[in-house]
């Protein structure tokens, strides 16, 4: 929002610097992004006018001028621009004048000097050499009626600040310079001059039907009719000005009306050649299929999800974002509608984002305009119309107000305790009803209580906090008191059995990985394919079509990532990522940290891809392979031993995938990625990853003393011979079963046989049978161990294997 210091003084003008005003404004929330002067600095520049003007009698394209400043004689000026013509007043630089820095940064003086032999007393100036504008094509032309001989800065104003507010949402109100007056004059206690709308005289009764089809679209659709209005008049110079200086250009008198109330009074408006309607207006969503051509040029197709006015014929305009171009006045405009309607924010909101341009009206409906001041705006509007474009046969129609629903006022209650310990400093009941009533808000009190019942054009003010945030912004953030926390502030230990995350990255990083961080919004092809999650959770509003649903798994994340290290050519990526997923599950509740119906635990994911080495000389070059990454999830969770146990999971290969317990709770998957995913990701060879919960990984144990046995530890070893789908974890726990009597310390499987000849395959029994050799760590804490124990706790072992797992000791 852009506006000038000189317009919002004329409705609210307190007795404070311009820079107490944007430092007031500022520390009640209304941010003062940038104060910048309308002119740069130059001196004895005046109002002047050409009386002669002749050819240079040496150059063609200069003219020797005689200037009216005012003074007793005329100066004689030589002047280069095209439009130098006898009669027009322009801003002339007087001998001794110090015009704007160049490009050097030096000011200009302006002295006596000759032009190809004939003396210039002084320099006729154009708008660009003023710095007040980019206009080079000739002198700056001011008004007939301009005061010859007055100093130029003061005839247009120039010693004038701009003020440029970075409005939050919140603030539709302030998006006028009348709104920002209201809060400069709550703030400071200075008079606020209300606008007056005084009624146009009706002389005709002449109206144009409108009909609210769409009441969820429009609440209030006022209109007027004016006849015999001149477009052709010129724009006055102090709206010109006005405009500017909010960043407009001067288009035409009647848009430039309209622009000018909208500033003004934050009033969107639209004005409509009457000859170019048919009919009666509607004022509907659109049908599909229907299009419209804007007054910006741009051609829109529509669709139900966007509102417009039509009249018997076609669509005219684009609903509080932009007129169209079949009904838009022009100079041959004879009779016109003038329309102010109150448009709903939501039917409003977004709907210029989707042809991808934005005006100030949208910005302004979709943040929500006063639904009660439609008529009186009308009024303001047409009087500004009769008093610039108004002839003598000019005639006003009555205003037609069609009414369909308007917002409903909803109280407000503030507690007071409730203000005092938000805001963090001591306030009474009167001085928060005191900040209230300053901003216009009518105020009912009880003991400990304010309620108000928001105006209509306060859109922001429905719960408490809004209401705490507005004592707060009139008490003034800097006023707010420094106030240290009195809580005692303890460090939050974790316990001895948890790892940090941080510890986690660094064990991972160790084992050669390196971090990556991803969206938690994934393709939804991802989660049908990689995670087997049919119904996914949808955003309602995804920042790209790619990215429309929340993940349950990582590992489409870090796929994404090894494709992109693979189309730039890393041969060898390892990757990890630690990131929610999100769950449906019914089971959670709503609280501080939770949202009802979703869990949203931690995981921590990895991918390996490339060789098992970086580049070395010791062994032979190979790919990485299941059990590289299952080594890596071992040191991962050491020193918790983990069981892997054959599984299948819908993105890994069914033979090579394999279920990580803890304790018999799994805790995740890891395995190579399936051939079919392989080929349509179009990836060379097949990664391996794993996913883990993350609380299991940050789970250890906590080291216990153990002493160092004082006895000479026994082995032996032992060959059984057992079915080939009798597994290592199946095997060792036989073992370690058996009644030893606390005698077993270790057990590890140092050989397998498999026949390959006939006579082996006499030895072992069946073809699919294997040889397999253990060996067993035998020891006691209280003395060495005899023979009779040794042979005793073997033949134990050996028993056990034969009933668990069917074993057949080797001779």
């Amino acid at each position: 929002m852009q506006f000038s210091e000189s317009w919002l003084r004329t409705f609210c003008n307190p007795a404070i610097s311009t820079a107490q005003l944007a430092e007031t404004l500022t520390m009640a929330g209304l941010e003062v992004e940038e104060l910048k002067p309308v002119a740069p600095p130059f001196t004895h520049i005046v109002v002047g006018e050409i009386k002669e003007a002749e050819q240079h009698p040496n150059a063609d394209r200069l003219r020797v001028c005689k200037v009216d400043v005012g003074q007793a004689e005329l100066l004689n000026i030589v002047c280069g621009a095209p439009n130098a013509r006898v009669g027009i007043r322009i801003p002339c630089a007087m001998v001794g004048a110090e015009l704007p820095p160049g490009e050097d940064g030096k000011p200009f003086l302006i002295k006596v000097g000759k032009l190809r032999g004939v003396e210039s007393q002084g320099m006729l100036c154009s708008a660009r050499e003023l710095k007040l504008s980019e206009d080079h094509g000739g002198l700056m032309e001011l008004p007939l009626d301009a005061p010859l001989g007055t100093n130029i800065r003061e005839y247009l104003y120039l010693d004038d600040t701009l003020f440029t507010l970075k409005l939050t949402p919140n603030l539709a109100h302030c998006l006028s310079v009348y709104g920002v007056a209201r809060e400069v004059s709550a703030l400071t206690g200075a008079p606020l001059l209300a606008p007056e709308f005084p009624q146009a005289p009706v002389a005709i009764q002449d109206k144009v039907a409108v009909k609210i089809s769409a009441p969820d679209l429009c609440g209030r659709f006022s209109g007027r009719v004016i006849r015999n209005v001149n477009t052709k008049a010129t724009t006055p110079q102090w709206m010109v000005d006005r405009l500017a200086r909010c960043g407009q250009r001067s288009v035409s008198p009647l848009v430039d009306i309209s622009n000018y109330v909208m500033f003004e009074l934050g009033r969107p408006s639209h004005i409509f050649d009457l000859d170019k309607i048919h009919g009666g207006l509607d004022v509907r969503w659109a049908k599909p299929g229907e299009q419209l051509k804007l007054l910006n040029g741009n051609t829109v197709a529509l669709d139900e999800k966007v509102g417009v006015i039509a009249d018997d014929q076609q669509v005219e305009s684009l609903a509080g974002i932009m007129g169209g171009d079949a009904t838009a006045v022009s100079d041959d405009t004879r009779h016109i509608y003038l329309e102010a309607a109150f448009w709903w924010p939501k039917s409003i909101a977004g709907r210029s984002r989707r042809f991808n341009f934005s005006t100030d009206a949208g910005h302004r409906f979709e943040r929500g305009v006063d639904p009660q001041q439609t008529v009186e705006h009308i009024e303001r509007i047409t009087q500004l119309i009769i008093d610039i474009c108004g002839t003598p046969e000019t005639q006003c129609g009555a205003v037609d107000d069609v009414v369909a629903a308007l917002p409903a006022a909803t109280p407000v209650t503030l507690r007071v305790a409730r203000a005092v310990k938000v805001i963090g400093m001591p306030l009474t009941q009167a001085q928060c009803a005191d900040a209230l009533r300053r901003l216009g808000l009518p105020v009912q009190e009880e003991p400990g209580l304010i309620t108000v019942t928001p105006p209509s054009f306060r859109f922001d003010l429905q719960i408490e906090e809004d209401l705490i945030e507005e004592v707060a912004r009139m008490v003034g953030y800097n006023n707010l008191p420094h106030t240290p926390p009195q809580a005692p502030i303890t460090a939050k230990i974790r316990q001895e059995a948890q790892r940090s995350a941080f510890a986690v990255r660094r064990s991972l990083a160790a084992l050669g990985y390196q971090e990556t961080i991803n969206f938690s919004f994934v393709e939804e092809r991802w989660e049908h394919e990689l995670a087997g999650n049919p119904s996914p959770i949808k955003l309602l509003n995804p920042i790209a079509s790619q990215m429309s649903v929340m993940r349950s798994s990582l590992i489409g994340s870090l796929l994404q990532v090894l494709r992109f290290n693979l189309a730039r050519k890393a041969p060898r990526v390892r990757v990890f990522e630690i990131g929610r997923v999100f769950l449906r599950d019914a089971a959670v509740k709503s609280t501080d940290t939770t949202v009802e119906g979703f869990d949203q635990p931690m995981r921590v994911s990895g991918l390996a891809s490339g060789g098992a080495d970086t580049l070395q000389w010791a062994r032979k070059e190979q790919s990485v392979d299941f059990f590289d990454v299952k080594g890596d999830v071992e040191a991962l969770l050491a020193p918790l031993k983990a069981e892997f146990v054959p599984a299948t999971h819908p993105a890994l290969h069914p033979g090579r995938t394999a279920e990580v317990k803890i304790q018999g709770r799994s805790i995740g998957f890891v395995g190579e990625l399936h051939p079919k995913w392989r080929q349509s990701y179009e990836l060379a060879a097949a990664p391996v990853v794993f996913e883990l919960e993350l609380d299991a990984v940050l789970a250890r144990q906590v080291p216990a003393f153990q002493s160092v046995a004082k006895f000479q530890a026994v082995q032996r070893d032992i060959a059984v011979v057992v079915a080939d789908q009798v597994t290592h974890a199946d095997l060792i726990a036989a073992v370690k079963s058996a009644p030893t009597q606390g005698l077993l310390r270790d057990v590890q499987l140092f050989d397998v046989y498999r026949p390959k000849l006939a006579k082996d395959a006499e030895v072992i029994a069946g073809s699919t049978d294997r040889s397999l050799a253990l060996r067993v760590t035998l020891n006691s804490d209280e003395s060495t161990l005899t023979e009779d124990q040794i042979e005793s706790a073997m033949k134990a072992v050996v028993d056990q294997l034969v009933t668990s797992v069917g074993a057949r000791q080797r001779a």
